[in-house]
């Protein structure tokens, strides 16, 4: 038979509810004590009778209670600081529940004790269960209030059973009140037990921080305090307080923690500061700390935990490492000494057995430690052994034109004049034409920034900077470059400069090169975070880009057999990819248009991009835009038809950016171009596109590309792992 929901009697609620937040007498003393400072007293007194069980007595000289209010008091849900839900989220007071004092009387007997600034005289009014057990009484009184809290937990027997003796109970009320001590100087404290004469906590009104760590915790605390003081305004908190350095420790860590004024407690806080901690005190043992953090209050949420010494807010990650760094920081500048106790060795010696020895430490590493966490596992600066080795590529299609270089062995002898000299003898014609046999050009120095001449510069000025940075140039950057002066081409580079994205081209230049996923998605490693990188759409940017800033200084890349264009014309029409319908007309017309409109142009496209086609109509050269690369030429077709259908030929700026693009997808890595190279193990064989991937296009993307901004957007570049957060699930497990 199923049981029968009822609902509960109200007193039988309001015990529940009173059992989680007075859960102990520090508790109810660590309420009321919120409560006096809510109302801006000066000065609070605790009297503690058994531990709090028979006696709790607060005398506070606040604002007091009005009269009026007397009756609601001890009533749930009444408070003085909070009206709406979204009071919440800027509260700047302790209390907000209204459950204090209601709670304290569902479980005790309390007598409040109160009087205003503007009242005649005091008022007295008694409570039991929240309710008032007659009318409020005028008597004698100072300002503020009173309350007496007897015979705690009489109606919860089995709660009172489960607690420590009246001893140990007395020394957790001592804890709060002298951690509320410290952090309210400027506020006097007094706490005693009653008939006691001699308080055993007592702090002055005009007294500072450090001087109530003194009171409480004893001299030898408060002369091995450093203060930290420090502030985010990116994370919108402010840290301020005292750490023990290096010289004191004790059995367990101390850790009075005030967010927002606010007495809580932070074990991820505390457990990254005894991290810190662990490399200048010895094996168990621990630091003494005091700190004060002010987080702005619509970053924090106080209602988590019904006797709110847990709080929760946003970042807290990253706040906690900030702080962490800070202390880190403050230790390593107070290390210049360290006193350790010395044991004489024979007795005849006079050394006393508790010498005093400073040790200058001044010359220490100040570097900022690295944590575990923080460990990034590679180093993007070491090479790789394969970087030493000389690839061994199949012959190109390219037969050579130019005049052949020296072979690698001779390469390697040459010293850097020898080479300027080499340089210097080409004539300005024959470096347009570029030997395809690209493994005696490759560069055994890894790729940097390509010089971007500034055009307007005189003649003089250009040659000297060219001369400067001979030993940057590639193939692909000829070594007597034409100074190109036209509008939209600047133009172009502006927008490019202006679209870079600074964060995204600090990673791509730092990178360390993980490995393929498939022709379209790369991973790499940055600093503690993993990126899956799309190869596609970063290789064609890069070529748009060695387009533009290359403009007009292209090597060739000629091919071994010229291709007629009408053919390849017809092979795109033939695919599906080209979207011809028999709207369109007959594919042999539309070809031919194609070879004649590209005919119009090649005197432009020779001279600006390197793409040659003969008076026949055949295409006989493409533009070399990164050493040891060739585009994959199953996109030839597509390409050719592209450039007569998808290029604004009337407009200069219109028509460099579209060939610009278009030529940069024809030589970007596509997955649907993109085949294994089937006989790996011969020495002819082709690089396979894993190795022009990761020695190619990654080597130039270091220096040569300028990630846009829509990078960061688009799917481009995902962060999927990074190693904090594995971490936290590692610890987790």
């Amino acid at each position: 038979m199923a049981g029968v929901i009822r609902r509960l009697d109200e007193t039988v609620v309001n015990r529940i509810a009173a059992g989680e937040v007075i859960q102990r007498p520090a508790n109810a003393i660590k309420e009321m004590v919120e409560n006096c400072l809510d109302a801006k007293s000066s000065n609070i007194q605790v009297t503690v009778k058994e531990g709090g069980l028979k006696l709790i007595q607060i005398q506070d000289n606040g604002t007091g209670i009005r009269k009026e209010d007397l009756e609601i008091v001890c009533e749930r849900f009444t408070t003085s600081k909070l009206q709406t839900f979204e009071d919440l989220t800027s509260i700047s007071t302790y209390g907000f529940r209204g459950e204090a004092l209601a709670s304290v009387s569902h479980v005790a007997h309390v007598t409040i004790t109160t009087k205003t600034a503007d009242g005649k005289c005091a008022y007295r009014a008694s409570y039991c269960d929240g309710k008032l057990k007659a009318p409020s009484k005028p008597c004698a009184g100072n300002q503020g209030t009173l309350i007496s809290v007897e015979d705690l937990f009489y109606n919860v027997p089995t709660r009172r059973k489960a607690l420590k003796s009246p001893s140990e109970e007395y020394s957790r009320i001592v804890e709060v009140v002298s951690r509320y001590a410290i952090h309210n100087s400027g506020k006097s404290f007094t706490v005693k037990k009653q008939g006691e004469m001699v308080a055993d906590v007592k702090t002055l009104p005009n007294a500072s921080v450090l001087d109530n760590i003194r009171v409480v915790f004893g001299v030898a605390v408060s002369r091995e305090l450093i203060e930290v003081e420090c502030e985010d305004q990116k994370l919108a908190f402010k840290l301020k307080g005292y750490i023990s350095n290096a010289n004191y420790s004790v059995k367990k860590c101390i850790l009075i923690l005030f967010i927002n004024h606010r007495l809580v407690e932070s074990s991820a806080l505390k457990k990254a500061i005894e991290t810190v901690y662990t490399a200048y005190l010895p094996k168990n043992t621990h630091p003494f700390l005091y700190l004060s953090l002010e987080i702005a209050p619509h970053n924090i949420d106080v209602n988590v935990h019904p006797t709110k010494h847990e709080v929760h807010f946003l970042h807290e990650d990253c706040i906690i490492e900030s702080i962490q760094k800070h202390i880190e920081s403050k230790l390593l500048g107070s290390n210049s000494s360290r006193t350790y106790f010395t044991q004489t060795l024979l007795p005849g010696l006079s050394a006393s057995v508790s010498d005093v020895k400073a040790s200058n430490s001044s010359s220490a590493d100040t570097s900022e430690r690295v944590y575990a966490h923080q460990m990034v596992r590679t180093d993007s600066k070491a090479q790789k052994l394969d970087a030493f080795l000389q690839p061994v590529t199949k012959p190109s299609l390219v037969p050579k034109t130019a005049s052949p270089p020296a072979p690698a062995q001779a390469a390697a002898d040459l010293d850097d004049a020898e080479m300027l000299d080499t340089i210097d003898s080409l004539e300005p014609g024959t470096s347009k034409d570029v030997e395809v046999d690209s493994g005696h050009v490759q560069s055994e120095t890894p790729p940097r920034k390509r010089p971007h001449v500034e055009e307007d510069r005189d003649d003089h000025a250009a040659a000297c900077t060219r001369r400067e940075n001979k030993d940057d140039l590639t193939a692909a950057s000829t070594p007597r470059r034409r100074i190109i002066k036209l509008s939209s081409v600047k133009e172009l580079r502006n927008e490019i400069t202006e679209q870079t994205h600074s964060g995204l081209q600090e990673m791509l230049q730092n990178h360390s090169f993980v490995g393929c996923v498939n022709p379209q998605w790369t991973l790499v490693q940055h600093h503690t975070k993993l990126y899956l990188l799309n190869t596609t759409k970063l290789s064609q940017e890069l070529f748009y880009q060695i387009l533009i800033y290359d403009f007009g200084n292209f090597g060739v890349l000629r091919l071994s057999s010229p291709a007629p264009l009408y053919d390849l014309a017809m092979l795109a029409l033939d695919s599906e990819e080209s979207g011809w319908t028999e709207e369109d007309g007959p594919k042999e017309g539309l070809a031919q248009y194609i070879v004649d409109f590209l005919k119009k142009k090649a005197e432009m496209l020779e001279d600006y991009f390197s793409m040659e086609i003969d008076e026949e109509g055949n295409l006989t050269a493409l533009p070399l835009l990164l050493d040891n690369y060739t585009p994959a030429m199953e996109g030839l077709p597509l390409f050719i038809l592209r450039l007569a259908t998808e290029v604004n030929w009337d407009g200069e700026k219109e028509c460099f950016r579209d060939f610009s693009k278009e030529c940069s997808q024809f030589y970007s890595i596509r997955k649907q171009y993109t085949m294994e190279t089937e006989d790996k193990d011969s020495q002819d064989a082709e690089p396979s596109w894993q190795w022009k991937v990761e020695h190619v296009l990654f080597k130039a993307l270091r220096s040569l590309l300028s990630p846009p901004k829509h990078f960061s957007e688009d799917g481009s570049v995902l962060q999927i792992a990074n190693l904090p957060d594995l971490y936290k699930v590692f610890e987790r497990c």
